[in-house]
């Protein structure tokens, strides 16, 4: 009986890749990385850009509904400028809401201790009004002295950062509060 044993001989440019085959694959490799890097980079955006609208948000709104509070219950205001105000509130202390430019924060200033109520306000402006609304519409009349001042209006701006970069802007809050026991 005979053995015969035969080897197949195998080309050489078929058991490996050519280069341009080799630099088309990790072509294609690098710009389906590129593409699944920018998506996870645009998502964690995307979800930081939501998170910073809720802070925005929910911080507008618990320093609105605290300021309203203690303004409404005021006694008198004592001293107003576009960026702060004072007051006495109804247990006889002075308050004072204060803006600060360099911090860009509202601070409230009561008894020795400052509170942060905002951080990164672009801006926020203070102004008052008498009582009494002009003729045929709804709106106060304007005044330059705070002891007439019955109305208070607020109006802030606060922003966030992603990434170093201002993306985030809350619209303007405005409110105009009645000082209901002076």
């Amino acid at each position: 009986m005979d053995c015969k044993i035969t080897f197949i001989k195998r080309n050489r440019a078929a058991a490996a890749f050519t280069l341009t085959e080799l630099m088309v694959a990790t072509a294609l490799g690098m710009l389906m990385l590129a593409v699944m890097l920018w998506a996870v980079l645009f998502g964690t955006r995307a979800f930081a850009a939501m998170d910073n609208y809720v802070d925005l948000d929910q911080k507008s709104e618990q320093t609105l509904d605290k300021m309203t509070r203690e303004i409404r219950q005021a006694d008198h205001l004592t001293a107003f400028t576009s960026n702060s105000i004072s007051f006495v509130d109804n247990t006889g202390a002075t308050v004072q809401y204060q803006y600060d430019t360099t911090a860009l924060a509202l601070n409230r200033i009561s008894g020795g201790v400052t509170n942060t109520y905002l951080r990164g306000c672009d801006s926020l402006n203070f102004s008052i009004y008498q009582r009494t609304p002009i003729s045929n519409a709804f709106e106060p009349y304007s005044t330059t002295s705070y002891t007439n001042a019955k109305v208070i209006e607020i109006n802030w701006d606060c922003s966030r950062k992603i990434m170093s970069t201002k993306a985030n802007t809350e619209s303007i809050q405005s409110a105009k509060v009645v000082i209901r026991n002076h």
